[in-house]
């Protein structure tokens, strides 16, 4: 393998697991605060991008973006209120069933909307053949943007954790609820904040990489399978993990096409899941507890 392919592997590898990272983040600020896996978390990169497609025929590429995410955000809160605020003590099955129901409408919902249409964002800069050179190879700037686009995320989640008054609320919520509550928070009010948080890092995701991966209506189940992994591989609960995580499935991903089919590429993320879940179900970078917000 030539130096020039291996940069090319590796970008590719960096810039499908930052979005595998994002989506897991997602899984992970709700599981903190609720302890809900919400496996609607890939409909929230879905509607981002197909958002900001119908919206860019009327609004600039920027503003079309930000009321996607906009959009999208309010719509977690909807999710959050209509569904799930109601629940007294529900277990953690019937959470599944009820998150896996809410990806179904979703996701059939958009197919009435938009159809099965395969869309795209423009690239952000330049065009599908616009390149740059990096040790050799040929990148996309728009791979560039993903990267970028991720690492900010991460970077913003870890500052509003850290910093803020809300930030340190919700850890408070996912270190002990209970004493929470006794505090005076508003415990209610942060289980709805994380899923417009992961519905917001989701749908900006979602368009950062709809120039390079096209967005439709399914997308949200492959991604949102890719994420759970991740989250699982990086320790549920632990986010910064996660980012580590994805990095390594993403770059796992794309040296595998050098040896096997493309057509055995999903393969291999369910692989990683069923090897840790059986080997090491706290996850590689976990403890046997979940870990809480405090990991940012």
């Amino acid at each position: 393998m030539t130096v020039e392919l291996f940069v090319q592997y590796l970008f590719a590898g960096i810039t499908y697991g930052a979005i595998y990272a994002i989506v897991a983040i997602g899984f992970n600020i709700i599981y903190n605060t609720t302890g809900i896996i919400n496996f609607a978390q890939g409909e929230f990169v879905m509607l981002g991008g197909m958002i900001s497609i119908s919206l860019l025929p009327y609004l600039p590429l920027t503003l079309a973006i930000a009321v996607a995410v906009l959009v999208t955000m309010i719509f977690g809160a909807l999710l959050e209120i209509c569904f799930i605020r109601w629940l007294e003590s529900p277990s953690v099955l019937r959470m599944i069933i009820i998150t896996i129901g809410l990806s179904i409408l979703t996701r059939e919902a958009a197919l009435h909307i938009w159809g099965e249409s395969i869309r795209s964002l423009p690239y952000f800069v330049g065009n599908e053949i616009t390149t740059v050179a990096i040790w050799g190879a040929r990148i996309s700037p728009q791979v560039l943007w993903v990267i970028g686009a991720c690492g900010l995320m991460v970077l913003f989640l870890s500052l509003f954790f850290q910093t803020t008054s809300v930030g340190r609320e919700m850890r408070a919520c996912a270190a002990n609820r209970k004493a929470a509550i006794l505090c005076g928070i508003n415990t209610r009010n942060m289980v709805t904040l994380s899923f417009v948080l992961s519905a917001g890092i989701g749908a900006l995701a979602g368009c950062v990489m709809s120039p390079i991966t096209s967005t439709e209506y399914s997308i949200g189940t492959g991604l949102a399978i890719k994420g759970f992994t991740v989250a699982i591989l990086g320790g549920l609960g632990n986010s910064m993990a996660a980012v580590g995580a994805g990095l390594l499935l993403g770059i796992l991903e794309a040296f595998s096409i050098s040896v096997l089919p493309l057509a055995f590429k999903d393969a291999i993320a369910i692989a990683i899941l069923l090897v840790i879940l059986f080997v090491r179900p706290h996850g590689l970078f976990g403890s046997a507890t979940a870990a809480g917000l405090k990991e940012f």
